[in-house]
């Protein structure tokens, strides 16, 4: 599949670095500084040039393109690309936006301004934010089967129970399944008998209610039914959708802080079930004032990472539990998790990671991506064609490249936790954890 990248910035570098080594990648930048650097460190061709530009697409190949993705930091600009995409080609289009109202407008017109697919940036952050938020310690959250099966990414720290444990004793829950181990740049498919570090992320998938108690288990402060107070700062518009979403969770009592006047009082119209404060969130004085230190959550999404991580610093010296922040420039999350915020949310690896996942879900029921994509959880439907079809999974696996795990099957909306002599039929949804560097061989067998 030839692939046209418009936008050599931190999402169309990760874009075109998730999809190039199993299509052509063609990525274009009007930045000659950012042409050079893809060109050395991707295997793609960059070409230097105006992506709204016919003679731009056209030297290209836009004429033999099957996907235009324009990620561009201009909402418009992207939307003038897809446009003329589709003006001299007839290639699918992905656009990268952040305002919400372009968003809404595109789902309520059928193939409006040239656009195939829209990935909004703010909304899927705050979706991101929400989601990790409904799982305490989890750094990463998705599901599969329509529900019926989670997936989460945890960090082990010090405190950890299954610190210095084996995964056999640390398995006690009868529907989950250890996928992997991720310590450093190693990617480690556990055994019964290896050993849980400090610092390991452990991925586990399985029920929610397994998922759920080995959460509670990690953290056992935070338990699930705790999280009933949530305090956001910042009225932009990651904080504007974090809010409105989490308004839709029931039991959750959400309190907005805002210091422009103007803005509290547009948000107080918008969010009728959230407590508008209009204040400066570093004034320390009003937290306390505010009780902030009796939140279960505090999510920071103001302008600036510096001030995302002052404002969780601040939040934990109160005694709050938990803290999410937006950090904006993606080389500093794993500082900022490490120095204040529990949880980093980088809107533009979001979004990235959103429009790759798309890009896979053409061969896969579902996707999620994990540590910028060193490792893909996917979601199958097996066909005759799979190795697994009609097999028992310890005979499957022979046949199989190492780096894979089968986490969970679903067969007519129940859940079977796999084992070794489980058969799977035709029809069966499978979620596997998959290193991505056997990510091809794997979805050519399943």
């Amino acid at each position: 599949m030839r692939v046209i990248v418009v936008g050599a910035g931190q999402v169309g570098s990760n874009i075109a670095e998730g999809l190039a080594e199993k299509h052509n990648v063609v990525v274009v930048d009007t930045d000659p500084v950012k042409v050079e650097s893809i060109t050395y460190s991707h295997d793609v061709l960059a070409l230097e040039g105006d992506g709204t530009s016919i003679e731009t697409l056209t030297e290209a190949g836009i004429e033999n393109a099957d996907l235009v993705i324009a990620s561009t930091n201009s909402d418009e600009t992207n939307i003038v690309v897809c446009g003329v995409a589709k003006a001299i080609g007839t290639p699918f289009t992905i656009a990268r936006v952040k305002k919400t109202n372009l968003l809404q407008t595109w789902e309520r017109s059928a193939g409006a301004f040239g656009v195939d697919f829209m990935v909004c940036t703010d909304l899927q952050t705050a979706e991101t934010i929400v989601r990790i938020a409904g799982l305490p310690g989890a750094h990463d959250v998705d599901t599969f089967a329509g529900g019926l099966v989670r997936m989460a990414e945890f960090e082990v720290e010090m405190e950890s129970p299954i610190a210095g444990e084996t995964v056999a004793e640390a398995d006690r829950y009868e529907s989950l399944t250890f996928a992997a181990l991720l310590r450093g740049d190693e990617v480690i498919v556990p055994t019964g008998d290896a050993v849980i570090e400090v610092g390991d992320a452990v991925v586990v998938i399985g029920s929610e209610e397994s998922v759920r108690a080995f959460a509670a288990s990690l953290t056992p402060e935070l338990s699930l039914e705790d999280v009933d107070e949530v305090v956001i700062v910042g009225g932009g518009e990651i904080g504007y959708q974090t809010a409105r979403l989490f308004e839709e969770e029931k039991g959750v009592d959400v309190r907005l802080i805002e210091r422009d006047p103007k803005r509290a009082r547009k948000l107080a119209e918008m969010l009728p079930e959230t407590l508008v404060l209009r204040s400066d969130a570093t004034d320390i004085d009003f937290l306390v004032r505010e009780h902030v230190d009796e939140s279960d959550l505090v999510v920071a999404a103001l302008e600036s990472d510096e001030k995302n991580l002052l404002v969780s610093l601040l939040a934990g010296r109160l005694g709050v539990s938990r803290t999410i922040g937006v950090v904006e420039a993606g080389e500093y999350v794993d500082l900022f998790e490490t120095v204040g915020i529990d949880v980093g949310v980088n809107p533009r690896l979001v979004t990235a990671e959103e429009i790759t996942r798309f890009t896979r879900e053409q061969e896969t029921e579902n996707v999620a991506m994990l540590e910028s994509d060193r490792a893909e959880v996917l979601e199958i439907e097996v066909n005759r064609d799979s190795v697994l079809f009609e097999s028992r999974i310890d005979d499957a696996m022979t046949e199989l490249p190492t780096g894979i795990v089968i986490g969970a099957i679903t067969r007519d909306d129940e859940l079977i936790t796999p084992r070794g002599e489980t058969v799977v039929e035709r029809g069966d949804h499978v979620v596997l954890f998959v290193d991505t560097e056997v990510l091809d061989e794997a979805t050519s067998a399943l």
